[in-house]
């Protein structure tokens, strides 16, 4: 069936960023025609795609200078895209790439689609500074005016709903359904494993200060970030080589193999600010659906995930010895222990149940 042509835009080097893939993978298995627009920053590792896709190419040395340069740059690319077919449905993915999205929406009136991966306004690394100024200003200009959002928490949705009275979509970034017949790994020693980004607030210092807690575990980073240099000089004051590995950045497909041979997950994010606060992390899910038990913080969705489905222990507070306790509750508990559980939370949160949600998003705006 042919249907509107859809153009993905994100900040974004697209390299690692499940969501997007899974967004536009779902786009074209449904008819849509996708073209996704991302950028170079941070590299442009080697890409294969079912539909098209493009970078623009940033010149700029600072972060900061990098989001102006994009949205210039990115307004452009759509201005040459919508003039030659309006038959088309825009698609930003958060508040870096939506003001040349909303602009070129409003010139020739098209529908735009925002998913607001997170509070973008509310992120650690712009709190306190100017641009977190700049990010709220466009935020509280363009938001309200949207008509069709999506966003990856409950938590969320209610927090956009409650300050701009709009009421997004709830799609949570959950991976696609796995079907479980892999025998569990008995490793020696148990293996606790974090994978994302290595930003502060992530809790990840912490959980290495608590390996000197723990006998006959080791802890493996899977990820990268602006923290990674700093932590690996945290391993080796601590003196914890033998303890704490890092992996570096990984594709998706191989990411899912290390997690899936996991002893027990980790995601003990802090409260650094509403969009940590609010958030639902990937790896909570990735894990559920790999099967393997959780440590969690103890905020608002994961506690609602806890509530739930009993996949792993909520940690109180992030002294270094109480995680050690937590960590050891369930390896000693055992992972074969929480199958029942997380065998239930997969067959739920999956992106099979998700993208009903977003192909009905996609539907009211081609009708428009």
């Amino acid at each position: 069936m042919s249907r509107k042509k859809v153009i993905t835009s994100a900040f974004s080097n697209l390299y690692t960023d499940q969501r997007i893939e899974k967004v536009c993978q779902t786009l074209h298995e449904n008819g849509y025609e996708v073209d996704l627009i991302g950028n170079n920053w941070g590299g442009a590792g080697k890409m294969e795609r079912p539909y098209q896709f493009s970078r623009i190419l940033l010149v700029s040395k600072t972060l900061k200078t990098a989001y102006f340069e994009f949205n210039w740059k990115l307004y452009r690319e759509l201005y040459g895209k919508v003039k030659e077919n309006k038959n088309i449905i825009l698609h930003a993915n958060d508040l870096d790439a939506l003001l040349p999205n909303y602009l070129i929406s409003k010139k020739y009136k098209i529908p735009l689609v925002f998913d607001s991966h997170e509070i973008f306004s509310e992120m650690p690394a712009v709190q306190g500074k100017m641009s977190q100024k700049l990010w709220r200003y466009l935020q509280d200009k363009i938001v309200p005016n949207i008509k069709f959002m999506i966003t990856a928490s409950g938590s969320y949705g209610k927090w956009f709903q409650n300050k701009y009275g709009i009421k997004p979509i709830i799609v949570q970034n959950a991976p696609r359904k796995i079907d479980f017949d892999i025998e569990i790994p008995n490793n020696q020693p148990k293996t606790v494993l974090y994978q994302g980004a290595i930003n502060p607030f992530r809790g990840i210092d912490k959980a290495i200060l608590a390996m000197h807690h723990l006998e006959n575990a080791i802890f493996k980073i899977a990820g990268d970030g602006p923290r990674k240099k700093e932590y690996e000089d945290l391993v080796i004051k601590e003196n914890l080589q033998s303890k704490v590995q890092f992996l570096g950045k990984l594709l998706p497909e191989d990411l899912r193999k290390i997690t899936i041979t996991a002893d027990l997950g980790m995601s003990i994010e802090e409260n650094g600010g509403e969009s940590y606060f609010y958030s639902l992390p990937n790896k909570v899910l990735d894990c559920i659906q790999a099967r393997v038990p959780l440590i969690m913080a103890n905020l608002p969705e994961m506690l609602n995930i806890k509530n739930q489905f009993d996949v792993g222990e909520i940690i109180e507070n992030h002294q270094p010895e109480n995680i050690a306790s937590v960590i050891q509750k369930v390896l000693d508990k055992g992972r074969k222990n929480y199958q029942n559980e997380l065998e239930k939370a997969a067959d739920i949160l999956c992106w099979e149940n998700e993208e009903v949600k977003l192909l009905e998003v996609f539907e009211k705006a081609s009708q428009r």
